[in-house]
C-alpha cells in the first residue's frame, strides 16, 4: 500500500485547479500541419492503420501532444486540446487526423477484444444489457476509470468531439490520488482492503468460454505511483454472474469511496464543445458523463471518437 500522502498537484480538488491547469491551445501552424497531411493522404492514400506520425511533418502537432503528455503525467491528469477545425474535414478525415494526433501521445491499442482501435462514442438506441456498455447509450454514466479489469488498463483516454450533445453530456473528473488521501484520513482501515482483489464484470470483452469475471485490486502501487481503477457497477454486476456476495468489509471500503468520489465539490465539470479533444490519465483520475438528449437531425447528434493509448505490453486488448 502506498504509504504516504500524495502530494503535488496530482491530488486535486475542485477549488485547487482552474482551466489553465487542462487547457492546451492548438495553434494554426498545427491545423496547417495536419491539412498538409491530408492533402497528401488525398493523392496518396494507405489505411488508417497503417499510418504513422513519422510519415508527415507534424512538428508543432508534436509540441501540443508533449504539452498534453505533460499534463497527464505531470500534472493535473486532465488535458483538453482547444481546438481543431473539425467541419473543414470529412468524417474518415477526421478520424485520420486524430490517430495521427493520438499516435504523437504514445502507442494506440485495442478498446475491444475484437481488436477495435478506435472507438464511436454515440446513443446506438440499445437497451443496455450484458455486454452493452453504456458508453454507446444516452444514460448517465457513474463515476469510472476504463476497463478496470484489465492487468493493463490504457492509461491515456482521449475524446474527440466531432459533435456535442443538445443537451447535457457534461464531462465530470475527480482525482483518485485525491480519493486515496481521503480515505487514508477518514477510513485507513478500509483503504487496506481496496489494495485486495475484487470481482469486475468482463463486459462480454473476451473469447467465447472464457471467466466472465476478473480480479482486481482498486488500488495498486510500486510505492512511488498510485495506479486506481475503478467502477462499482462492474463489481455489483460481477456478483451477480458468480452469484457470490462481496465480503462485508470490500462493501464497506466501496460505501466509503464512493462518498468521496461522488461530492460534487471535489470534482470538475464542463461541457467538452466540437473540435476539442479532451485526454485523461486513465489511472490517475476518474471520469463521468451526465445523461443528455440528442438534436433530432442524424448528422448533429453527439458523436465523440475515442482512442486508448499504452506503451505497455501488446496493442492487444488484454495487453
Amino acid at each position: 500500500m502506498l504509504a504516504p500522502e500524495i502530494g503535488g498537484k496530482r491530488a486535486w480538488v475542485q477549488g485547487t485547479i482552474s482551466a489553465s491547469d487542462w487547457m492546451v491551445p492548438f495553434p494554426p501552424v498545427a491545423v496547417d500541419e495536419l491539412e498538409q497531411a491530408l492533402r497528401t493522404l488525398r493523392r496518396d492514400p494507405l489505411p488508417l492503420l497503417l499510418l504513422s506520425p513519422a510519415q508527415f511533418a507534424l512538428s508543432a502537432c508534436a509540441a501540443v501532444m508533449t504539452a498534453v503528455g505533460h499534463k497527464l503525467r505531470r500534472g493535473v491528469g486532465l488535458a483538453v486540446i482547444d481546438r481543431i477545425p473539425v467541419e473543414r474535414f470529412s468524417l474518415d478525415e477526421n478520424r485520420t487526423l486524430y490517430w495521427l494526433l493520438g499516435s504523437l501521445l504514445g502507442r494506440p491499442v485495442a478498446q475491444k477484444w475484437d481488436g477495435t482501435m478506435i472507438y464511436d462514442v454515440r446513443d446506438t438506441g440499445k437497451t443496455l444489457e450484458y455486454g452493452v456498455r453504456r458508453s454507446v447509450t444516452n444514460l448517465e454514466l457513474q463515476f469510472h476509470t476504463d476497463a478496470p479489469w484489465l492487468d493493463l488498463p490504457p492509461e491515456q483516454v482521449g475524446l474527440y468531439c466531432l459533435h456535442p450533445a443538445r443537451e447535457g453530456g457534461v464531462s465530470q473528473v475527480v482525482s483518485l490520488a485525491m480519493v486515496h488521501n481521503e480515505l487514508r484520513r477518514q477510513h485507513p482501515g478500509l483503504l487496506s482492503r481496496l489494495y485486495h482483489p475484487f470481482p469486475w464484470d468482463r463486459q462480454a470483452e473476451h473469447a467465447p468460454g472464457d471467466d466472465t469475471v476478473a480480479w482486481q485490486p482498486v488500488f495498486r502501487s510500486d510505492g512511488r505511483d498510485l495506479v486506481g481503477c475503478y467502477n462499482e457497477a462492474l463489481i455489483a454486476n460481477a456478483e451477480a454472474l458468480t452469484d457470490t456476495p462481496l465480503d462485508r468489509e470490500g462493501r464497506e471500503a466501496l460505501a466509503a469511496m464512493r462518498a468521496i468520489v461522488d461530492a460534487p465539490e471535489r470534482r470538475v465539470e464542463f461541457t467538452l464543445e466540437k473540435g476539442q479533444i479532451q485526454y485523461l490519465d486513465n489511472r490517475s483520475v476518474a471520469h463521468s458523463r451526465s445523461a443528455f438528449k440528442d438534436a433530432e437531425e442524424p448528422h448533429l447528434r453527439r458523436h465523440m471518437i475515442r482512442l486508448w493509448n499504452r506503451n505497455e505490453g501488446r496493442q492487444t486488448f488484454h495487453g
